[in-house]
């Protein structure tokens, strides 16, 4: 059984930084490529960040240079080290296989950035 447990959110002024972790169970973790998705009020899940079981990073455009995803597949674990934060960040993020995600969602972690 898939389970996604994001944690690490809170509320930060804008220019401030916060990590995010999702520890991953019930698949094969190292085999997957991985992803940070978010989603803010009245708008579609997006994804943010990827990373591959090659450790290959991808980003949408609004994250470059600022948010860094990695992983480590020796505690099934994905990381979303957030720096320079806008309050355009402010969402709700969750992890998931990314391109082609599990049906079974995490309950994703709350991102409130105050100007």
């Amino acid at each position: 059984q898939v389970q996604l447990v994001e944690s690490g959110g809170g509320v930060v002024q804008a220019g401030g930084s916060l990590r995010l972790s999702c520890a991953a169970s019930g698949f094969t973790f190292s085999r997957y490529y991985m992803g940070w998705y978010r989603q803010a009020p009245g708008k579609q899940r997006e994804l943010v960040a990827s990373i591959t079981s090659g450790v290959i990073r991808n980003y949408v455009d609004s994250v470059k240079d600022r948010f860094t995803i990695s992983r480590n597949d020796a505690n099934n674990t994905v990381y979303l080290q957030m720096n320079s934060l806008k309050t355009e960040d402010t969402a709700i993020y969750y992890c998931n296989v990314a391109v082609h995600p599990f049906a079974s969602w995490g309950q994703g972690t709350q991102v409130t950035v105050s100007s």
